[in-house]
């Protein structure tokens, strides 16, 4: 029924909005009819309805006071060399005066879900004032372009150069101070965590492509918030051995029980006769039972004599490893892909939800992908992130997800978080047989992916708080996500700019105290172990200046080093390091006072120094640089 009066077609939106409620048959039928013929203008209709003006003020009303001050519309301008000039149209959501914005440098970019063809930040208002006032940071929600209009990758574009130009204008984009890169968390629920998940992975790539050039790379966020996301637009019936493997792994079992569990009643529900299989029996089988009485053995009703005990020699040899039990044992403990039963996916195990199905999912694919694009929905992983490789998966910052085990996406969010776990788990392995981490150092699955499924939930239960009030701790679950990354970071900034400055005051501002009492020094690998005569020294040089010193001036940190090397170098009998040669005494370094005294020796490595150095710097033999 078409009403062309926005006044009374809000009203009717109500009116049938709260029949439907009570009526769930009829309700059903005329969803059904909908879905038989779907348009983008039922899926905006519907899921618009919540910026009508009485639904509106029934949800401010029902919502608790968050925040002091309202959500700011802003414009972001492109950067520069982007493909695109119009601006990118943003939410600022800050609970303060815009002045105090200079005051942080944190900042949460939101990419908020619509099924790529609907929906804009004032839609997903609870989520967004929550996190506003309980972070106290701003918290910038992009409303990006809709598809058709708009098709892909027209609005991944617009959020990575959003990110592009909050990275080089240091956040003076949105109001603040400028002075630091500002640290950004990346949030987005189900069509926004595509797309936040497509522009962390043209982030990384466009890292790899200018570490090769030579060029700044862009900064990765500090980490990414997935709400039910949606990582995967190759809708399909059956889960692959690889997808189970990750679903079942035996560090996420318990998890993950309750989608396992749902897989199984696909098949078990349509067999209710069928014996079902117990939980454990992927475990090994047990040992056969021995009869107590082990002194006959029957076989074919025939008896044989007991056995008797191996001998010393018999159990050497067995205890003894081969070749082939060493395979044997090589081949049982690596893993490998479990033996599973046949599973539908999630999107068509929850074929009949009433949120998501698998129509609305099929033409919000067609709709975002546009009349014109031919992707191969088997290997793009910008579109299809679930499909990223490995070596991209292994650069990614924490991320954190949150779904509901009834949501059609569930699947999604379970396989990227294991393809996720996987990738750490190869690199930390990796950089542990490299020797750049400890051997004792363990693997810490929180520090990298987090996971969060929500019992007996569907698809964009944020979006329903006012009727579905456990919302708001999922929300603030969400909150503490963000707070917690950008405490892990700033603590590891503070810890890195607290050595650096005590390395700066030591090397800088030495003390006679600390010197005197650190004498043995570590050596570099390049330093000789020998007793050659040391015929040069490079801190004696008077055109080098070494730590503040120049013009022949060598200050108290270069005269330590130079006497705990030659305190320390082996002697002419080689009785070893650090002693002093027999009737020594104070000056009982004669080469060391007369490789100061002559001159010649210094102009002579001065020379061979600007001769090796000359033609790498441009300097001619004449002294002077060259163009």
């Amino acid at each position: 029924m078409k009403i062309r009066t926005k006044w009374l077609r809000d009203l009717a939106s109500m009116v049938f909005t709260c029949y439907y409620l009570i009526a769930a048959e009829q309700a059903d039928e005329k969803v059904r009819k909908v879905r038989g013929l779907l348009t983008v203008d039922h899926l905006r209709v519907s899921w618009h309805k919540s910026t009508t003006p009485y639904l509106s003020f029934v949800t401010r009303a029902m919502r608790p006071k968050l925040t002091r001050y309202p959500p700011r519309a802003i414009r972001i301008p492109r950067p520069g060399g982007s493909s695109y000039r119009d601006p990118v149209n943003a939410w600022l959501y800050f609970d303060g005066p815009l002045a105090a914005l200079k005051n942080h440098t944190n900042v949460v970019l939101d990419v908020p879900g619509g099924g790529f063809v609907a929906m804009n930040p004032r839609h997903h208002e609870d989520k967004l004032l929550g996190w506003a006032a309980k972070l106290e940071l701003p918290v910038l929600s992009l409303d990006y372009r809709k598809a058709p209009e708009h098709p892909y990758p027209y609005a991944l574009n617009e959020c990575f150069d959003v990110y592009r130009t909050l990275i080089a204008s240091q956040g003076r984009c949105i109001g603040l101070s400028g002075s630091t890169m500002p640290r950004v968390v990346v949030t987005g629920d189900s069509a926004g965590g595509n797309i936040a998940t497509g522009m962390v992975l043209l982030i990384l790539e466009n890292n790899e492509s200018q570490r090769h050039s030579n060029q700044e790379p862009l900064p990765s966020p500090e980490g990414l918030i997935l709400i039910y996301p949606s990582l995967d637009m190759n809708i399909g019936n059956w889960m692959s051995d690889e997808q189970m493997a990750l679903i079942q792994d035996r560090r996420t079992r318990t998890r993950n029980k309750n989608v396992l569990r749902r897989k199984s009643e696909d098949y078990y529900k349509l067999t209710p006769d069928t014996p079902h299989p117990s939980d454990d029996e992927d475990k090994p089988l047990s040992p056969p039972v021995i009869p107590k009485d082990d002194s006959i053995v029957t076989v074919d009703d025939k008896s044989l004599p007991p056995l008797k005990p191996p001998t010393d020699a018999e159990l050497e040899m067995i205890s003894k490893p081969t070749f082939a039990n060493q395979s044997t044992t090589l081949a049982s403990s690596k893993p490998r892909l479990l033996k599973t039963r046949l599973a539908m996916s999630s999107m068509i195990s929850y074929f009949n939800d009433r949120i998501l199905t698998p129509e609305m999912m099929r033409a919000m694919i067609i709709l975002y992908v546009g009349p014109h694009a031919r992707p191969d929905f088997s290997t793009d992983y910008i579109l299809s992130p679930l499909l990223a490789p490995e070596s991209l998966l292994s650069k990614f910052p924490k991320t954190c997800f949150l779904t509901g085990e009834r949501d059609p996406l569930v699947d999604d969010t379970v396989i990227f978080a294991g393809r996720l776990r996987q990738a750490k788990h190869n690199l930390f392995v990796q950089r542990k047989e490299l020797g750049l981490l400890k051997s004792k150092d363990a693997f810490d699955e929180k520090e990298h992916v987090e996971v969060t499924l929500i019992p007996g939930i569907s698809h964009g239960f944020l979006q329903f708080v006012s009727v579905f009030p456990e919302g708001w701790n999922h929300i603030f679950r969400c909150a503490r996500w963000i707070d917690e990354i950008f405490e892990e970071r700033e603590g590891r900034a503070n810890t890195s700019d607290s050595m650096n400055d005590e390395n700066e005051r030591m090397i800088s501002h030495p003390s006679h105290h600390q010197y005197q009492h650190h004498r043995h020094h570590r050596r570099m690998p390049t330093e000789s172990s020998g007793d050659e005569d040391r015929p040069l020294e490079m801190s004696t040089m008077s055109n080098i200046k070494v730590n503040g010193a120049v013009d022949g001036e060598v200050n108290y940190f270069t005269h330590q080093r130079r006497q705990a090397a030659w305190s320390s170098r082996p002697t002419r009998n080689g009785k070893g390091r650090g002693k002093m040669r027999k009737g020594g005494g104070e000056n009982e370094h004669p080469r060391e006072k007369s490789m100061v005294s002559l001159a010649s020796e210094e102009d002579l490595l001065g020379r061979r120094m600007k001769e090796l150095a000359g033609g790498l710097i441009g300097m001619a033999h004449d002294g002077v640089q060259t163009p």
